[in-house]
């Protein structure tokens, strides 16, 4: 049954997309057919968040199958039989002498993994695990090189008037998709280039559906000169090094079908039920539209269900694409994010829409909504599509529940006091305590203390950095206005060594009062209002140098008195 399918119980893009993969089971297959949820990636360079849609959508709709009760499986293929197109910047240029080989015969520029490929691979691989997502991988260069598809190539080659029958029709079809930034324009520049691998000239072998990589230089730069439907010897050119040799397409295992075949072929052997892909590849004569022809002329298999997903971006980025490098990762967001609010920002929105991933400000923000949800799931009263949102977010079948604080400590606190205490963690946890988040340990505050040190450290600009003064300014001491002298007077006066933080509070905001002659619970009066602003920007002042900053209840806490009376004290 569609969980969906219960009185009151909330849906989302999630369960009609795991709707929508049962169905397409359970018309090719017996009731307890293993359901196949299937991802793709080609790692010819960083996996950024953009590419991090891809494995998420995929592993959300199959952990909501398995939830049902369902065999399900996330299966995802690495495209590292995919040609190598281009030097992104900071790599060796002498690595040109590489492009047109597959991915995983490219070198390691770095010298920490076996080929290119793996490099941008295993990075992927770790972020995956503390994001819970298991899948089980599948290497293209491992399925072709070992002849797992040779019936299904031989089967398209055989068919081939069709595959450029079918190919051909697209191809006068094809719409040039939009880009609503110059991020997502480049990556949709990757992704035609990609696209358009079956585009080869004039001439009847020019457009064959299967290209052999040069058996001397170990490229994809060959012109198909002859074939053979009976014995299977395929003849070719190269030209980048001029080699001409023949290749046996039944045994002799050196070269893969072209991408808008190859895709559809996979459809059909791995029997894919649901796979997603970003919209370009929906677009009148793209991949699936083509695929979806094809796999049903030419394989007899109906396409698998599929949804299209949009850009993800990153606040304040320049291109996000792939091959140049550069671009935020997984492991980057982690750094600064919880695992379940990096999930919940994909799982929360409908694919279709596109977002951006804010490394600034917006972190803060995020935090405090992220919180603000869990208290609310914390009600079953008011469980709805967005308290779904965050389930799905924190807890997997397999890994539980994700890692949270056991102790909650606002993220603006944390980076305020992470800010202020250059980043010690003993310090910042004896601070949070005092101001009410008590805890036995450190321990108790992680993963998120660590990502609030972090994200203070790395990615809140130096401007906006809180930097404690060393010395007291004794000119501006000296200038003090006879007000100003009142105020800091009544503060040292009355600032305990062992401050806690509620009178602390009462006392930055009360000195004003106590100079006009009123108590420190009464009302402030305009007169105090104005006079609490100016004394506020004296404190900021002379202890960070600033006309604001953290707040000052927090300041003084995290400054200690000894501190605060040596910066505030006249000379």
């Amino acid at each position: 049954m569609a969980r969906g399918s219960n009185s009151g119980e909330p849906t989302d893009w999630v369960t009609r997309a795991a709707d929508d993969a049962i169905r397409h089971a359970r018309r090719t297959g017996p009731e307890d057919r293993l359901i196949t949820c299937a991802s793709g990636a080609s790692p010819s360079g960083p996996i950024h968040l953009g590419n991090l849609r891809e494995f998420l959508t995929v592993h959300f709709v199959a952990e909501e199958i398995r939830r049902r009760g369902l065999p399900v499986r996330h299966l995802h293929s690495w495209d590292d039989f995919d040609r190598f197109r281009k030097v992104p910047a900071g790599v060796d240029p002498s690595w040109a002498e590489h492009i047109g080989r597959p991915l995983s015969a490219v070198p390691d520029p770095w010298a920490c993994h076996e080929s290119w490929a793996e490099h941008f691979k295993a990075p992927l691989r770790d972020a995956l695990v503390e994001l819970g997502v298991e899948m089980e991988e599948i290497s293209q260069t491992e399925r072709y090189r070992a002849g797992a598809y040779t019936e299904q190539v031989l089967h398209a080659i055989r068919y081939r008037d069709t595959v450029e029958e079918v190919l051909a029709k697209f191809r006068t079809k094809k719409a040039e998709p939009v880009a609503e930034s110059d991020q997502e324009a480049a990556a949709l520049a990757d992704s035609v280039a990609d696209q358009d691998e079956d585009v080869a000239g004039p001439g009847d072998l020019a457009r064959f559906p299967y290209r052999p990589y040069c058996r001397d230089c170990g490229r994809d730069t060959v012109q198909v000169t002859g074939y053979d439907d009976e014995t299977t010897d395929l003849d070719y050119t190269c030209s980048s090094c001029g080699f001409s040799g023949t290749t046996n397409v039944t045994t002799q295992h050196e070269g893969k079908l072209v991408w808008k075949v190859d895709w559809p072929m996979r459809w059909s052997v791995e029997g894919v039920d649901f796979e997603p892909a970003g919209l370009d590849h929906a677009t009148p004569g793209s991949s699936y539209t083509v695929g979806k022809e094809l796999v049903k002329r030419v394989y007899a298999t109906p396409a698998p269900s599929f949804t299209g997903y949009a850009f993800v971006g990153v606040a304040g980025m320049q291109k996000m694409s792939s091959s140049r490098g550069g671009v935020p990762t997984a492991a980057d967001a982690l750094k600064i994010l919880e695992a379940p609010i990096l999930r919940w920002l994909y799982v929360r929105r409908q694919p279709r829409q596109a977002f951006n991933v804010d490394f600034g400000a917006e972190v803060v923000r995020l935090y405090d909504e992220w919180d603000a949800l869990a208290r609310k799931a914390a009600d079953p009263a008011k469980r709805d599509a967005q308290t779904l949102a965050f389930e799905r977010a924190r807890t997997t079948s397999t890994a539980g529940t994700l890692p949270t604080p056991a102790v909650v400590v606002p993220f603006r606190l944390l980076s305020s006091v992470a800010d202020v205490t250059a980043g010690s963690a003993e310090q910042i946890s004896r601070i949070v305590g005092e101001v009410g988040h008590a805890h036995g340990t450190v321990a108790e505050l992680e993963p998120r203390l660590t990502k609030a040190m972090t994200w203070t450290a790395e990615f809140v600009p130096a401007e906006d950095r809180t930097l404690v003064r060393s010395e007291p300014d004794t000119a501006r001491l000296a200038a003090l206005g006879e007000d100003e002298r009142r105020w800091l007077a009544t503060l040292l006066d009355r600032l305990p060594d062992s401050p806690d933080p509620d009178e602390l509070t009462a006392l930055v905001y009360g000195v004003p009062k106590l100079a006009r002659g009123l108590q420190l619970d009464d009302a402030p009066t305009d007169e105090v209002k104005a006079d609490q602003k100016a004394f506020f920007k004296l404190l900021y002042n002379l202890l960070v140098d600033a006309d604001r900053g953290p707040r000052l209840p927090t300041l003084l806490l995290a400054l200690g008195t000894a501190k605060v009376r040596a910066l505030l004290t006249p000379a």
